[in-house]
């Protein structure tokens, strides 16, 4: 490893090219954070120069650089950014807008310095001139708009083209737009020098010289080439590794195409091939688990490294833990690891955004209410194990069972994280089935972990206090929506998924019922003394009024008086009466669910019960319990 200062000029004078390699980030400075300071410090430097000052250099900070090895006579010499590729590149951006002012202006000789820290001279002698020409190639993600920019001689070519980016009166637009960085560069960077140009006056040629003079010769930058024997991987992590700049998911990158080049696999082909998908929107948008917000790419390769490891990844520890999953033993090869990751994104992709008819599609469509991120890891190592659908679907459905009957029965959450941890490592250490998956959820032990059998659930979906109680609105809605689904036959007309987001949760005899719902006996109530009847229940001095009371009061929760109903409708009829709400459902409703409703002509707590022990003969088959397999 050597080191030396060098000005603007010595760094970009030669015939070579700095490249960013594949696993470094796009571009991502910006005028607020960096350019303003940048042009006050170019604007310094010009302006002690105009009156006569003493010019000290400015220093910019240092830059990592890997020469890379030639091959044959052809090309120039290419050197790889390993830290620094956002300065150098801020740099190309700040001549680029020189040479516009020195174009505009007719300062050939200026120019032709300037256009020298540029591009590269001698077409002939390269293998790709079209790339090769230029000092520094981007990463892939702003090559397009990099090579556009760069390239055009004056504003009104750079205005053609980008056309979107500016108004009819030829003005960077403000609002609306998000502009591409390179472009946004220059344009800022032309406009502060013809903005400090023009309040020079009549020394304006002068300025203009004293600015290329300060930009040229008085920006250090310290340039830190690697030996042959210098790892460019270990230099990238110590530089980046222990801040905030990158996520784990940019070190793995840099991780993976460091080795495919060591591996001589094509990199490019790599990229196109497998990595590609993962810089797309899908990847980047932050997803919140808890406390936490990470992107979705970070939650993706901690739940493949818990599926294949069978162990809990704490996700801020998902770079080393990749390192050592990678570097085996056996030690995976940087093209194995990348068709691994590609493959297993189409079934996680497809279990988060529950698109698709597979059955982890169905089975993320299925859980997505249930916050069940913790199963993730299982459901990977489920779709990838190669079995029949059907049987896939299978185990699906037990786990879905498990969170169904244990929210019902009001049971905790808060283990999950570790219950499924161990249950996949069970699992890893037998043969995965149907069978054993059962007997594995069967097993667990304890009221934070087991699976509620048919007593336990029946008895809660009866009795218990389901909503507002056990469960929130969402979880209500889609229990209610499989069970409409169950009760369509072959031959019912809609046979298709009903739209949630227009429909509401109805109590048929209504949380508030004291105006238009008498009790067993006859009379009417009011809140008064559904308060009273409560405390009394309390203090363990009830009478047979308050037992009515409070019979009344948590049966109206059950999931027996719950059904789904259009919000218009439901607004309409909340608090009425029976007949009244009968009515409203046989003109409005198509739902299975409220069919046996229409034929009722009173509606109080044995009916509620009635029906409820009617929804739970559904509900047991859709989520079947922890019976023992052979």
């Amino acid at each position: 490893m050597k080191s030396e200062t060098v000005s603007v000029r010595q760094i970009f004078q030669d015939q070579r090219q700095y490249k960013v390699p594949f696993y470094q980030r796009a571009y991502v400075w910006n005028r607020e954070d960096q350019w303003e300071r940048l042009w006050l410090d170019i604007q310094d430097k010009a302006e002690a120069r105009l009156v006569g000052e003493p010019s000290n250099p400015h220093f910019l900070g240092a830059v990592v650089l890997e020469p890379q090895v030639r091959v044959g006579l052809l090309g120039v010499e290419a050197l790889h950014i390993i830290d620094g590729q956002q300065r150098l590149t801020t740099l190309q951006y700040v001549l680029a807008a020189l040479a516009l002012v020195l174009r505009a202006d007719n300062q050939a000789g200026l120019l032709s310095l300037v256009d020298a820290c540029l591009r590269n001279p001698n077409l002939d002698t390269m293998e790709d001139s079209d790339v090769e020409v230029f000092k520094l190639w981007p990463t892939f993600r702003d090559r397009e708009n990099y090579c556009a920019a760069l390239s055009a001689p004056d504003l009104k070519t750079l205005r053609e083209r980008f056309p979107a980016s500016f108004t009819a009166t030829n003005s960077l637009r403000k609002i609306g737009v998000d502009h591409p960085p390179a472009l946004e560069a220059i344009w800022f960077f032309q406009e502060q020098m013809q903005s400090w140009l023009t309040a020079q006056g009549e020394t304006r040629a002068v300025a203009l010289n004293r600015l290329t003079e300060a930009m040229l010769t008085d920006l250090n930058i310290v340039s830190i080439s690697l030996g042959e024997t210098d790892d460019a991987q270990v230099i990238f992590e110590t530089l980046n590794g222990h801040g905030a700049q990158l996520h784990a998911t940019d070190l793995i990158r840099n991780f993976v195409f460091m080795r495919a080049d060591r591996e001589d696999a094509n990199a490019s082909t790599l990229y196109t091939t497998h990595w590609s998908q993962f810089e797309t929107s899908f990847w980047s948008e932050n997803q919140r688990r808890g406390r936490l917000s990470k992107p979705r790419l970070e939650w993706f390769m901690q739940t493949v490294l818990q599926a294949k490891s069978g162990s809990d990844v704490d996700v801020g520890r998902v770079y080393s833990e990749y390192r050592r999953f990678s570097l085996g033993p056996p030690a995976i090869l940087a093209q194995d690891q990348l068709a691994i990751l590609s493959d297993l994104a189409q079934h996680y992709r497809q279990l988060v955004s529950g698109n698709g008819g597979t059955p982890i599609a169905d089975f993320g469509r299925d859980i997505a209410v249930w916050d069940a991120s913790t199963t993730h890891a299982l459901a990977l190592t489920i779709s990838t194990s190669g079995q029949a659908p059907d049987t896939k679907r299978q185990m699906f459905r037990d786990i879905t069972s498990y969170f169904v009957r244990r929210g019902v029965c009001g049971l905790t959450n808060k283990s999950y994280n570790k219950i499924f941890g161990q249950l996949l490592r069970r699992l890893n250490e037998t043969q995965l089935t149907p069978a054993t998956l059962k007997n594995s959820l069967a097993a667990l032990e304890g009221e934070a972990s087991r699976w509620p059998s048919d007593g336990e659930f029946r008895k809660s979906w009866l009795d218990a206090r389901v909503y507002p109680g056990n469960l929130d609105a969402p979880r209500v809605k889609w229990i209610l929506a499989r069970l409409e689904r169950k009760l369509r036959s072959v031959r019912t007309e809609e046979p298709v998924p009903l739209a949630l987001e227009s429909l509401d949760i109805d109590h048929i005899l209504p949380t508030s019922w004291f105006e238009h719902w008498p009790l067993n006996d006859g009379t009417m109530s009011n809140q008064t003394e559904a308060h009273a009847a409560m405390l009394a229940k309390f203090a363990g001095q009830i009478s047979e009024r308050h037992q009515l009371i409070n019979q009344r009061e948590d049966t109206k929760a059950t999931i027996g008086n719950l059904t789904l109903l259009h919000f218009g409708l439901n607004r309409s009829l909340q608090n009425r009466a029976f007949p009244e709400k009968s009515a409203g459902l046989f003109r409005e409703s198509n739902l299975q669910l409220n069919r046996s409703l229409m034929q009722l002509e009173e509606w109080n707590e044995i009916c509620i019960r009635q029906r409820g022990e009617a929804l739970y003969s559904a509900a047991a088959e859709l989520w079947p319990g922890p019976t023992a397999t052979a």
